[in-house]
């Protein structure tokens, strides 16, 4: 289905995610690898059938994977935006392995509404830059209580070495030279995806919420891989280092 017909399909939730999908990979060419990667980690370390929490889940990207990889999983969703998760719970509607839950990851009785105390697996991609570096790191000192003895936390994101200014420029250089030749080609960004929700019938009420929560974009952080792994560390996890790069992004595990 292309974008143009989702407008008129606003419950056709497969569609909403292909959509998303694509606008994701237009800032992200390699989302896949990063979530193979991720997945593979997650059966080395923790086995077949993990409790997972999905962190800033989003439309559940991690989740459709997991449950493709790994089918006796079973996933939490937890998010903040309304449209989102509008998409996320339309996806998922009537699969007992998955659950969501409305939380705010700055409010500090966020885990409280968790249906359970401790996971073997906390997820995230793309979402904790929101942050700045005091909240996340409150964050990280909240996921090692979460995550069991032996189990894992991973965060898929932006993190830039601020110690190679040459390097990042030329790599920022030619990504954006290359996301440049697919929006001539028809590829959606953030706000063209975000015009998209507001003229839904469905998502029109939840996309106008989001908007007030978040406002346009929020304006974190993105500390280099080494502050990542040094911070989970501080808060409780034995060992953390990336399992996975591009010149701009990292997945970094930290094994509790």
């Amino acid at each position: 289905m292309t974008d143009s017909h989702i407008t008129t399909a606003g419950t056709d939730w497969q569609a909403w995610q292909d959509s998303w999908d694509r606008q994701q990979e237009w800032y992200m060419p390699d989302r896949e690898e990063r979530f193979r990667v991720m997945l593979d980690m997650v059966e080395a370390l923790v086995g077949p059938a993990p409790r997972v929490l999905d962190l800033a889940c989003g439309t559940g990207s991690i989740t459709a994977r997991l449950l493709a990889r790994l089918p006796d999983a079973t996933s939490t969703g937890v998010d903040l935006d309304p449209a989102l998760l509008a998409i996320a719970e339309g996806t998922f509607a009537g699969d007992e392995r998955v659950t969501f839950v409305t939380a705010d990851l700055k409010d500090p009785g966020w885990v409280s509404r968790l249906p359970h105390d401790s996971y073997d697996a906390v997820l995230t991609a793309t979402a904790l830059h929101w942050l700045h570096r005091e909240p996340l790191a409150d964050l990280y000192g909240h996921l090692a209580d979460l995550v069991r003895d032996g189990g894992v936390f991973m965060n898929a994101d932006h993190m830039i070495d601020e110690t190679t200014p040459r390097i990042n420029a030329a790599e920022r250089a030619q990504r954006h030279a290359r996301m440049d030749q697919a929006r001539a080609e028809g590829a959606l960004d953030w706000a063209e995806w975000w015009q998209l929700a507001a003229k839904d019938p469905v998502l029109a009420g939840p996309t106008a919420r989001r908007f007030e929560i978040y406002g346009e974009h929020a304006d974190g952080d993105m500390p280099s891989p080494a502050w990542h792994a040094r911070t989970l560390r501080e808060a409780g996890f034995a060992e953390a280092r990336p399992v996975w790069c591009s010149p701009s992004d990292t997945l970094l595990l930290a094994l509790k």
